[in-house]
């Protein structure tokens, strides 16, 4: 067995962040135009304030402008709705975010559909989410972006390979599916129901895993020579970051892995800046 690449996440979501502020510095050239992002923040989860705190400190640091709206958790969501609608309409927003998860008062998919399709960085809208499916550009998922980006640096063959997608949420497991079917990827959408996991896993070039829970993927499973990418993020019982796939055995027997922490969550805040950039050169006419 050959030796395994550990993708570097941080280095790769840098050179996309470095290629952002590049592209902010030309839109403020030829359009006098910085873009600006909104989140929107309701309550104090710790896990979404540290989130919200490093998307602020990234956007700033491609300069971008971004503003940060803080509300208690007992918030009643017209607050919030009033202040999506003020967003919609000030010229100077391109990217509007709202962290989720929401307190229980918020219907998340309402709160999504408020926001303008144009300005929905996080690319969750039923809008874009249909423009992903029918091929039209638009603004996409960004963890999805971001873990075919990190497949890209690894010159991993996507064409005529067979993907595994382990999840099947509308934040992760639907849109990557897409993204790899558009690359002529052949794509099985796996979830806790899946008869025979091991056997579908054992197939394939490329593992996508976006379960949510701790090492569920066992290492063995992988194919040898396969490309992992590791979307979960999961705290073991004694504290300890850990991804979906059980990264010792795993790397072991993989091509190429994503680490937990350092590989998908970098390149997740780099694809919202670098959606924030789209989304502002498609609102002052740049693109």
């Amino acid at each position: 067995m050959g030796h395994t690449d550990t993708i570097d996440g941080k280095k790769i979501a840098a050179e996309v962040r470095a290629k952002v502020a590049e592209g902010v510095k030309a839109l403020q050239a030829s359009k006098g135009v910085t873009p600006g992002l909104a989140v929107i923040l309701v309550g104090t989860d710790p896990a979404s304030q540290v989130y919200v705190r490093s998307k602020g400190k990234a956007a700033g640091e491609c300069g971008l402008n971004s503003w940060q709206f803080d509300y208690d958790e007992d918030v009643d969501p017209k607050v919030v709705f009033d202040k999506i609608a003020e967003l919609n309409a000030d010229e100077n927003v391109h990217g509007i975010l709202v962290q989720l998860p929401l307190p229980k008062q918020f219907d998340p998919d309402q709160v999504i559909e408020a926001i303008h399709p144009d300005k929905d960085v996080d690319g969750f809208h039923p809008v874009n989410m249909g423009r992903l499916l029918s091929g039209l550009p638009g603004l996409r998922p960004c963890t999805p972006s971001g873990c075919m980006e990190l497949i890209d640096h690894t010159n991993t063959r996507l064409e005529g390979a067979e993907a595994v997608v382990v999840g099947r949420s509308n934040i992760v497991g639907k849109p990557v599916a897409v993204m790899l079917l558009e690359r002529n990827c052949t794509v099985t959408i796996c979830h806790s129901r899946t008869e025979e996991l091991p056997h579908v896993i054992g197939r394939a070039d490329i593992v996508i895993a976006a379960v949510g829970r701790p090492e569920f993927i066992e290492g063995e499973w992988i194919k040898p020579g396969a490309t992992v990418i590791d979307v979960g993020m999961n705290r073991k019982e004694n504290g300890k970051l850990c991804g979906d796939v059980g990264f010792e055995a795993a790397s072991g027997r993989a091509a190429h892995i994503t680490p937990v922490p350092g590989g998908v969550g970098p390149m997740t805040i780099a694809f919202l800046l670098k959606n924030t950039l789209q989304a502002a050169e498609q609102l002052s006419g740049a693109r």
